[in-house]
C-alpha cells in the first residue's frame, strides 16, 4: 500500500504485479495489538492457531484505484509479471 501511495503522490505510474485480481486484507495496527493482548489474556484452554485481522478482502486493482482517487493523482496503472511466490489471496479465516 505504501508503494502505491508514494507512486501516486509523485505522479508516477502505479505498479501492479499480475492481473491485479489477487486480494489482500488490511487492518489497523491498534486493532491487531488489541487482539494479541486479548489472546495473551485468554484462558489457558484456548489453543491456536488464532487468525487475527480483517476478513474483508480488496483486490490489488481496487486498492490502486482507491489510492489514485483519494490522492487525486493522474497516475496510470502499469501491470508487470506476477512473481512466482506472490500469493493470490491473503485473508485471515
Amino acid at each position: 500500500m505504501s508503494n502505491f501511495i508514494i507512486q501516486a503522490l509523485r505522479g508516477e505510474d502505479i505498479t501492479i504485479y499480475g492481473d491485479g485480481n489477487q486480494t489482500r486484507s488490511f487492518c489497523y495496527v491498534d486493532d491487531l495489538i488489541d487482539g494479541l493482548i486479548s489472546m495473551m489474556n485468554s484462558p489457558n484452554e484456548l489453543t491456536g492457531p488464532v487468525n487475527l485481522g480483517n476478513p474483508h478482502e480488496f483486490s490489488i486493482m481496487e486498492l490502486a484505484g482507491k489510492v489514485i482517487e483519494l490522492t487525486g493523482s493522474k497516475s496510470a496503472i502499469v501491470k508487470k509479471p506476477l512473481p512466482e511466490d506472490d500469493p493470490i489471496q491473503r485473508q485471515p479465516t
